[in-house]
């Protein structure tokens, strides 16, 4: 199983908080968001580890130095949508059986990735059913015959379904699927539309195949994705103690 870990972002929603630097190289802990990612998912047993870069990627690269089993990918469209990251990964994707995709920006109980490595799902999801409705969370909703319904920020009015949480933004795909989100993704970039999210790709192939995906319910454990500046105090205060 590899992992690929999507960094390319310049994190322009936090300003200054982030002292110009890459979001996962913001510290928790005395340890940054990118180590703990690292040390993880090597703890799991994954030790082939792709990390797609673009802002600062030298930063990046230079702060993981000491790091082994490390393969960089550098997207130098980062300043475009996440679609445009996982795009430059594609070739890599289907290279294992099984493939973890993460966000970089998450901090968070170790217990949450050891749930979606260790899951008997081949393609899973991480749901939190106890979160903050808005606009900013990446909904999961689950039918009546527990299948996967929707995947997106913004969930149309009209939708039936028995669950709702929010995605951690950590997914866990077999070969089959990763080919089928490479096949989305080029359709994707016929569109010429550079602004359309990665979780896009990833939706297409749940609303094709439903039966096919499942999800890890994770609500008991503590995380957060770092968007604004308010979620490094709430990851200091609230987050970090928990984990």
């Amino acid at each position: 199983m590899q992992a690929i870990i999507l960094a390319a972002g310049m994190g322009n929603r936090l300003g200054s908080s982030a002292d110009n630097k890459p979001k996962s190289l913001m510290e928790f802990g005395a340890i940054s968001l990118m180590q703990r990612h690292i040390k993880l998912l090597k703890q799991n047993g994954i030790q082939d580890i792709t990390i797609v870069v673009g802002y600062q990627a030298e930063v990046i690269q230079s702060h993981l130095q000491t790091e082994n089993n490390l393969h960089f990918i550098l997207n130098p469209r980062f300043q475009e949508g996440s679609l445009i990251s996982l795009a430059y990964a594609k070739d890599i994707m289907v290279r294992d059986e099984n493939m973890i995709l993460m966000d970089a920006d998450v901090l968070y109980h170790p217990d949450i990735l050891k749930r979606l490595i260790k899951s008997t799902h081949e393609n899973c999801l991480l749901i939190d059913k106890d979160f903050i409705p808005g606009d900013e969370p990446v909904k999961v909703c689950i039918d009546s015959n527990g299948h996967i319904n929707e995947f997106r920020k913004k969930v149309d009015a009209s939708l039936k379904f028995e669950t709702q949480g929010e995605s951690v933004g950590f997914f866990k795909f077999n070969r089959d699927i990763a080919q089928m989100m490479i096949d989305k993704i080029d359709d994707y970039l016929k569109l010429d539309d550079s602004s359309i999210p990665y979780e896009e790709a990833i939706r297409d192939c749940l609303l094709e195949a439903p039966e096919k995906f499942s999800v890890e319910d994770i609500t008991s454990l503590a995380w957060i994705e770092i968007d604004f500046p308010e979620d490094i105090t709430r990851a200091q205060n609230e987050i970090l103690p928990n984990i």
